[in-house]
Order: C-alpha cells, then sequence, then structure tokens
C-alpha cells in the first residue's frame, strides 16, 4: 500500500466527508471553519461563522441525501478569549449554501451519523467538562460519554434530544467517530476499540484492536469493509453487513 501526502499542511483537519457532487467537505479545526476542495483543486470556505460569531473548532461532518451538511463543533481547545460562541453545537449547512444552527443541546459533540432513513441523527458526546479529562487521567469511571439522538424533520430542523446509548467507562478512549451500517446498527470508536449498538440503543459489543480508534468508515467495492484510524495505524476489518453509503447525485 502506497500513501503520499494529500494536503500540508492540513490546518488542522479532522472529519472529513463527500458532497452529493463528489466534492470533498473538511472540517479544518485550527482554521475554525468549513473547507470544500473541488477535482480541479480549489478550496472554498462554505461555513466560518454562526450568527456573526466565529465557529469553536468544527469536529466531524456528515451529508443528507438532499445535499444537506451537518457539522459538529465543540468549544474545546480554545481559550476563553478566542471562544465567540458560548456552546458547542451542531450546525447545518443547507444545499443554498445558508448556514444555520441545528441544535445547541450537546456537550462536547464528536462524530454523527445518520440512520439508514436519515430520520435519526447520532451524535457522539465526548465529554462534559475538565473534569471528565481529569477522570480519565486517573482511570476512572467517566459517566459523560454517550450518544445522543436527535430526530430530523424534512426540512432538515432537528428535534427531541435524547440519550440513545451510553459509553461510560474508566479505560482509554472516548466516544468519538461513527458509522451506521445498512441494518441500522451503530458503530462508535471509543474506550477499549469500537462499540457496537443495535437501532434499539442494546449494547452489543466492542470491536478491539491493537490500538484504541478514533474514526472509522466504511470502504472497499461492496462497502463491506470498514477502516479505522488509530493512534500510528490504520486498520481494516471484513463485515457481514455493508454501510451506509455516502449520498451522491
Amino acid at each position: 500500500c502506497y500513501t503520499r501526502p494529500f494536503r500540508d499542511p492540513s490546518f488542522g483537519t479532522n472529519g472529513m466527508t463527500f458532497d452529493k457532487q463528489g466534492n470533498l467537505v473538511i472540517c479544518e479545526s485550527d482554521n475554525r471553519q468549513i473547507m470544500r476542495h473541488r477535482a480541479d483543486g480549489s478550496y472554498t470556505a462554505i461555513a466560518t461563522h454562526a450568527d456573526g460569531k466565529r465557529l469553536n473548532r468544527p469536529n466531524d461532518i456528515v451529508g443528507r441525501s438532499d445535499g444537506t451538511l451537518y457539522f459538529t463543533d465543540p468549544g474545546g481547545r480554545l481559550t476563553e478569549e478566542e471562544r465567540e460562541l458560548d456552546y458547542s453545537g451542531v450546525h447545518i449547512i443547507g444545499p443554498d449554501g445558508s448556514n444555520s444552527v441545528g441544535t445547541t443541546g450537546t456537550e462536547y459533540p464528536n462524530g454523527l451519523a445518520f440512520s439508514p432513513d436519515e430520520r435519526i441523527l447520532y451524535v457522539a458526546i465526548t465529554r462534559l467538562d475538565s473534569r471528565c479529562l481529569e477522570e480519565k487521567e486517573n482511570h476512572q469511571m467517566c459517566e459523560h460519554q454517550l450518544i445522543r439522538a436527535f430526530d430530523v424533520a424534512a426540512d432538515g430542523s432537528l428535534s427531541n434530544n435524547r440519550v440513545f446509548a451510553t459509553m461510560y467507562s474508566a479505560e482509554d478512549g472516548v466516544p468519538d467517530g461513527m458509522k451506521v451500517d445498512v441494518e441500522g446498527n451503530i458503530y462508535c470508536t471509543g474506550s477499549e476499540g469500537c462499540w457496537v449498538f443495535d437501532s434499539s440503543g442494546k449494547h452489543l459489543g466492542i470491536i478491539k484492536l491493537p490500538e484504541i480508534p478514533a474514526n472509522c468508515a466504511w470502504g472497499g467495492p461492496d462497502n463491506r469493509t470498514m477502516l479505522f484510524t488509530a493512534r500510528t495505524s490504520v486498520f481494516s476489518m471484513r463485515m457481514k453487513t455493508p454501510g451506509t453509503a455516502i449520498p451522491r447525485d
């Protein structure tokens, strides 16, 4: 397998996805914006502010089949002086390019994914505040690691914020990247590995890898290979059930 740099510097690139037209959409956490990369090599910022205030540090992004993009924007890793928004939220980029706030009811939002029918948006919650970091450093149980779920209306708005599943753990790792398969099972990287839940929120188990994973993605010609990005390596695993596909025109 040969790899080469795609973008250097990456300006703190974190989560990425493709829009309906096949353009790469990037969360630039250092530049605090969402960037679109087109096939001609050009880059265009498509989200930089919310209500006239600069975004925090966009983390992860996912697209809906109508072209709407949703991204998480946690407020951590900013000083009080740098932070302009007083919340960590999920933001929406409409098919027409409009920017809006989807919800502010997320403590520290990280990965996100849609159910197969796109009627539910799942959001991984990494922590509540700095006390959670101290708990993890001291190998204590953190009870703020969880997955939230939101109902998604036809117009793209979010409602009915609820806890879908808990991922409490004193072990290394936190809720981070997330994907869903065609049967509605949710895969969320976290403590010890990648946690798997069915569509009711029942915990099915943990996929344990040689290193703690931070993100995951579907790949392969049949979308049955899950790729895990970990601390120094990328791992792959063949699955019995294919993953949901990224919407394309």
